[in-house]
């Protein structure tokens, strides 16, 4: 990629097809969060819990699908999500919702680098501080430096290793142990994973769907590939890759039952360790082992160039303009930093995947028809619509000394939208647009008189 061609990096050289785009979506979604928090979830809420996760994944991408296609009708010529919401908003409501496009970036960002943290602690012999550098330093050439191009160019290599791993292994698996003694062994020394009256699971599935959906509309990620599709192919893309990414926790959470079935265990995250030694085949570890840490760098990767973009194009450029030396350099700077940011985090913070997610939940929830009303509305929106994220936010947070994680969740939800509804029930009702027209007479556009 020639330097002088900036916009390259941000979108790559050319326009997606239903199968590439498919591609570059499970690239995108395929974490180490969904690695690493299937068996978790599958341990805490059984089968039915593993279902859900599967779900949370596929109805996000499907939903966002119905959105994707009018993005493009809406929006055109815009490569990012703040290119939208400088264009929707007012001031303070476009710095509000760039506020919380970094810290969302942050977790989604902290949530791989811990996958990487786990994985390399259980399955390489290195200090974990020499792994995160090397492993960081590989996803900064990748996104940082590499742009869409060079994510393009590995996502193909990528997805393969994935569905190489998650369909040949647990194939593997089933022809050297069989299917019934595997059943049987669950149902003696883990019943609990085959109880599917859990009204705890199905409280968790519609949660999860909800933050879900919530993670994709925020994804800085996400929105570039909605503009790097092709617009009358976007909904199938994300609707097929929504699909086929529901397989992927489904085919890990049978890994983990082989792993189980017929034992005990000491911890979750010690699982995939075990798969790994319990693995007979040097081919087959060599590929559990790509898998893992192809899935995790092409997540961070992703972010990584979509969170740099974010920076350069919708917040230093919004100050000044840059030359295309300058946003290179910028590029460089930003991403670096952001490495340098995960590496010092991830060494002295203790990985906690499931508990992250939650905790940006209510965030994740409270974005949703905020987000929903700045997409479909045809005008400049006031502050009280983002900022109804804000409220809903803070809401849940402070129901939690009273209510569970996944109840606050949906308090969250709730008062955001109620916001969103009152809002909208006074604008239809209660302001006037007057016409406004120049001294010619010749129409120049509405302004609002409220009584």
């Amino acid at each position: 990629m020639k330097r002088k061609d900036y916009q390259i990096y941000i979108s790559g050289t050319i326009k997606l097809g239903v199968g590439f785009g498919i591609i570059s979506l499970l690239a995108r979604w395929v974490t180490g969060n969904t690695i690493l928090s299937s068996p978790e979830t599958l341990i805490k809420y059984g089968l039915t819990g593993g279902i859900g996760y599967s779900l949370m994944g596929a109805f996000a991408l499907i939903l966002f699908g119905f959105l994707a296609k009018k993005i493009h009708k809406k929006y055109p010529g815009h490569h990012t999500i703040g290119d939208v919401l400088r264009q929707k908003l007012t001031p303070t409501g476009y710095w509000y919702m760039i506020s919380v496009l970094l810290l969302t970036s942050i977790d989604s960002l902290l949530l791989q680098a811990m996958g990487a943290h786990i994985l390399l602690h259980m399955i390489f012999p290195l200090p974990i501080f020499t792994g995160m550098l090397i492993f960081l330093l590989i996803c900064f050439f990748i996104g940082g430096v590499g742009g869409m191009q060079r994510l393009h160019q590995l996502a193909g290599a990528n997805v393969a290793l994935i569905f190489g791993a998650v369909i040949i292994i647990p194939v593997y698996f089933y022809i050297q142990e069989g299917v019934y003694p595997v059943y049987e062994g669950i149902k003696l020394y883990h019943p609990y994973l085959l109880y599917i009256n859990n009204t705890d699971a199905f409280l968790f599935i519609v949660t999860v769907i909800l933050i879900g959906f919530g993670q994709v509309m925020i994804d800085r990620a996400t929105w570039q590939r909605v503009f790097i599709i092709q617009k009358e192919k976007a909904q199938m893309a994300f609707t097929l890759a929504g699909l086929v990414w529901a397989t992927i926790p489904l085919a890990l959470s049978s890994l983990l039952m082989i792993i189980i079935f017929g034992r005990s265990y000491d911890t979750i995250y010690s699982l995939f360790f075990e798969l790994v030694d319990k693995i007979q085949s040097t081919m087959l570890i060599i590929l559990f082992v790509l898998f893992c840490f192809s899935a995790i760098s092409s997540a961070i990767s992703s972010e990584l160039h979509a969170t740099t973009t974010l920076i350069v194009k919708n917040i230093i450029e919004v100050f000044r303009t840059l030359t295309n030396k300058e946003k290179w350099n910028c590029t460089y700077i930003v991403s670096g930093m952001i490495c340098i940011f995960l590496l010092t985090i991830v060494s002295f913070l203790e990985p906690n995947l499931l508990g992250l997610l939650f905790f940006f939940g209510n965030i994740y929830a409270s974005l949703i028809v905020p987000l929903l009303y700045i997409i479909l509305s045809k005008k400049v929106l006031p502050s009280i619509i983002p900022l109804a994220s804000f409220i809903g936010a803070a809401g849940g947070y402070v129901s939690l000394p009273m209510l569970e994680n996944l109840m606050a969740i949906w308090v969250s939800f709730a008062i955001s939208s109620f916001i969103c509804l009152v809002y909208f029930i006074y604008q239809s009702f209660f302001i006037e647009l007057i016409p406004l027209k120049d001294h010619t007479g010749n129409f120049l556009g509405t302004k609002q008189n409220a009584p």
